[in-house]
């Protein structure tokens, strides 16, 4: 087991990676309970839908981890199963069948898409220096969402956002998990995040701040009203607007992936000059997972920015892989212990894993102003948007233009360009 997963080579061992797998379970574990929240609201069933995440997650982060390496778990993705049940089912008031299906072929193609290393060669061809963006701008937009999810910032109409109320209970949770998280890490104790989150928790449930679970064993819930609907409403497709909510499945979900692999194997020190060992693997498991989730009830699954909190505590192999699927696995059975993992108590992972992420913004070229404004704006756009394929879209649309300006054209990709034809065209007839 050693060997296979290159131990040695990676200078790790079974209770670092086994330390970084658990950690990242704990950060992405509110998956299993709010994607059946959300794609509830479509009309589906919310017990279907819990087993049909548990399950996509456990395949697609044993192929990541099993084909690829990488320590990396891969779930349904918060932003698509947002978009596939607030913009595509009560929006358009497309069937949840009929957009589940749109989902099953997206998977497919991107199955075809990474098969013929067509991903693979796309990501990279990405400049250095965008890949040094992309990375530090998830960064951003990970600490955001722990920001927000401990209450530490809150929305404001005049503002935008603004600082959130720190006398609140569960802010003050948040809080003191951070300042936890924060010591631990710099008097060097080895899985700091990990503990943090625990000991938030416990102290979390002391004072009555997160409910304690009546039960700890749980049955699953059956898959029947989910599980194989996508067949009988394949016919359903061919309508502009399934197709076109199809397209957009693939453009979002196809440079999320890209964003959050580049950022993680940079992380992970799995990159190395500009290229990324095994990458079409980790693609092909990432569209593996999605037309299997489809298949059994959930969104678009995509590669967990998450990852980063497993990383950072020292995940480097797909063992990692390994432990997050077991865990995964045994959360079937023990669903209702899943409550005392808010999203309180996962924010200063989240908050302290964006600071890991934004070290390498030293290495983009800041000197130069050409590379200096696509991966600034590249950055910038990531949080302001919550979403990392705007924050793409920027980079791949100003960076080839800057080029150009300064008569560099041959210096950029011919895919560059392609790339940033298509992102102009999504904005203008899908964003």
């Amino acid at each position: 087991m050693r060997n296979f997963f290159k131990f040695t080579e990676r200078s790790t061992s079974y209770k670092q990676e086994t330390l970084a797998g658990l950690t990242t379970f704990l950060s992405v574990a509110y998956i299993l309970i709010v994607n059946p929240l959300i794609l509830s609201q479509a009309g589906m069933d919310s017990g279907a839908v819990f087993t049909a995440t548990a399950l996509t997650a456990i395949i697609g982060t044993l192929l990541i981890g099993f084909l690829a390496n990488y320590p990396i778990a891969i779930a349904p993705s918060m932003g698509l199963n947002s978009f596939f049940t607030f913009s595509v089912c009560i929006g358009m008031g497309i069937q949840w069948e009929v957009a589940l299906a749109g989902v099953f072929i997206a998977g497919i193609i991107f199955m075809l898409l990474s098969l013929m290393k067509i991903r693979e060669k796309i990501i990279n061809i990405i400049p250095l220096d965008l890949k040094y963006a992309i990375a530090s701008g998830i960064g951003f937009f990970i600490t955001f969402i722990g920001l927000k999810n401990g209450g530490i910032i809150t929305s404001n109409p005049d503002t935008f956002v603004s600082i959130g109320n720190l006398t609140s209970p569960t802010t003050l949770l948040a809080i003191l998990g951070l300042v936890l998280t924060i010591v631990m890490l710099i008097r060097g104790v080895s899985g700091g995040i990990f503990y943090g989150i625990i000991i938030t928790t416990i102290i979390g449930m002391i004072f009555g701040l997160i409910n304690v679970p009546s039960t700890i064993v749980g049955s699953i819930p059956s898959m029947e009203p989910t599980f194989g609907v996508v067949f009988s409403h394949l016919d359903e497709i061919f309508t502009p607007d399934v197709l076109a909510v199809i397209f957009t499945f693939l453009i979002v979900a196809f440079f999320d992936t890209a964003g959050a692999l580049i950022a993680l194997t940079s992380q992970a020190g799995i990159m190395k000059d500009n290229s990324i060992p095994k990458i079409g693997r980790a693609l092909l498991a990432d569209s593996t997972a999605g037309a299997v989730g489809a298949i059994l009830g959930t969104s678009t699954p995509a590669t967990s920015v998450e990852s980063s909190a497993g990383i950072a505590v020292g995940g480097r192999t797909g063992f990692t892989s390994v432990i997050i699927a077991a865990c995964f696995m045994i959360a079937l059975f023990f669903s209702p212990i899943l409550s005392v993992i808010t999203v309180e108590v996962t924010a200063p992972a989240l908050i302290i894993v964006g600071t890991f992420m934004v070290m390498g913004i030293s290495k983009v070229n800041w000197n130069k102003l050409e590379i200096a404004i696509p991966s600034f704006l590249t950055i910038i756009m990531m949080p302001l948007t919550s979403s990392v394929a705007i924050g793409l879209a920027f980079g791949f649309i100003l960076y080839p233009l800057c080029l150009v300006v300064q008569k560099r054209y041959k210096e950029i990709h011919p895919i560059m360009y392609v790339l940033c034809l298509l992102f102009i065209l999504y904005f203008a007839f899908i964003v």
